[in-house]
């Protein structure tokens, strides 16, 4: 006798995307984010948020209506057909999601490195891609266990979080959050595409859809959880952060900005509280950015997006799984990867923008409202456009990445259609 399918609930999707998404953006992000937007970050959390929450809508009304486990990519079908367009995106988000992967791997390193070995650079990577590796045997015995991993590593950290952001608070000088000493608000639109990073996990919840029993009603309801948790925790952090210490000390931080405004109000054993935290929080963002791999790709071979390679098992391990994991690891062995946070974000950006484009061309069919949509799409531009001609343009190096990763999408592709074309 076949044993019933067994589901997700809304709790668990929505705990999946919130481990993505709280991991290594609230840890490697505000210094970066502080040098842009100063003490003004919360505000900047607060722009992204609801620049996340328009697209979250989107994909909310679209998986209701179109639950696969091909998530957002399958939005992009409905939208433009399955030629050119989505297998560049599916290529984009594939790649993106591999970067942003690895850079919560390596901020795991760091931390782990930090703790055990005086912050060896050699350790670093390693301790990055062994938890690359755990993570993807977590996703290969099956999306139940990422489930039940995320869940308990959702818990542990929002727990601390909240303990942080409830601390810092209490003991914050109002004085260094005074509006006064704000940058002009176009440097504070343009650090929301730094942000923005931090909410980037979102997206991975659309990829739930087929494990959910009833999509139609569960997977916006994960959605607006998830994307609700994450801003209210982002705000407070923000907030406490730059309330404790000043713009100057928390970029002088980096990374440790969290661990270094636990001090003052919990003392030293706050620091490595945070410390804890950091581990628990770029593990759980690894586990849940493998997540989408496998059916991501199972659904783009079925369409021709793919090449039939990508759905193949090794001992079990899917291809699309292995693939991304193996790209994972070569970017952190080989590569830096805190100094392109603004590509994933922007990487992003353009992709959902352009997946909430196909949903304004198809919006009868899901009962979206047109004004939300629009406004999903411009606040997307806007945070984009000031991105790059504030932050970006000054940048080289980021300008290259970005496009050898569009190069790369549009290569790939082509040359998979072409394949596909001659053989014919």
């Amino acid at each position: 006798m076949t044993a019933p399918p067994r589901f997700l609930s809304v709790r668990q999707a929505a705990f999946i995307g919130v481990g993505a998404m709280v991991g290594a953006g609230i840890f490697a992000l505000l210094g970066a984010a502080g040098a842009v937007a100063g003490a003004a970050v919360w505000l900047s959390f607060l722009i992204a948020g609801v620049i996340a929450a328009l697209q979250g809508y989107s994909f909310a009304k679209f998986g209701s209506r179109y639950p696969s486990a091909g998530g957002l990519l399958e939005y992009v079908a409905k939208g433009f057909g399955e030629g050119h367009v989505l297998g560049v995106t599916a290529w984009l988000t594939y790649s993106a999601n591999a970067i942003v992967t690895a850079m919560v791997a390596v901020s795991f390193g760091s931390y782990a490195s930090a703790v055990l070995t005086a912050e060896n650079e050699f350790w670093a990577k390693v301790f990055a891609a062994v938890i690359i590796v755990a993570m993807t045997a977590v996703n290969v015995v099956g999306s139940r266990l990422v489930a039940h991993a995320q869940t308990v590593i959702v818990y542990v950290v929002l727990g601390i979080l909240v303990v942080f952001a409830v601390a810092t608070l209490v003991h914050m000088t109002p004085s260094l959050l005074a509006p006064a000493g704000y940058p002009p608000w176009r440097d504070i639109v343009s650090s929301a595409a730094l942000t923005f990073f931090a909410f980037l996990g979102f997206g991975i919840i659309t990829f739930t859809a087929k494990d959910l029993a009833e999509p139609a009603r569960q997977l916006p309801r994960a959605m607006y959880l998830a994307l609700g948790i994450a801003t209210t925790i982002y705000i407070a952090i923000a907030l406490g952060v730059f309330g404790t210490l000043s713009a100057d000390q928390v970029v002088a931080s980096g990374g440790t900005a969290l661990a270094v405004a636990a001090e003052p109000a919990l003392g030293r054993a706050g620091y490595w509280l945070m410390v804890v935290t950091a581990l628990f929080a770029t593990a759980g963002a690894t586990n849940a950015g493998l997540y989408p791999a496998a059916g991501l790709s199972d659904r783009l071979v079925e369409t021709g997006q793919f090449p039939p390679l990508m759905a193949r098992r090794f001992a079990r391990v899917p291809a699309g799984l292995l693939f991304q994991a193996l790209a994972c690891l070569v970017l952190v062995v080989l590569f830096r990867l805190d100094a392109i946070a603004s590509i994933g974000s922007t990487v992003a950006l353009l992709v959902f923008t352009f997946i909430t484009a196909a949903h304004l061309r198809v919006r009868s069919q899901t009962g979206a409202s047109t004004t939300l949509l629009v406004l999903a799409i411009a606040s997307a531009v806007v945070v984009l456009v000031a991105f790059v001609f504030t932050t970006l343009i000054h940048e080289p190096a980021s300008i290259v990445a970005l496009l050898i990763i569009l190069a790369l999408a549009v290569g790939l592709d082509l040359g998979w259609h072409n394949g596909i074309t001659r053989h014919r």
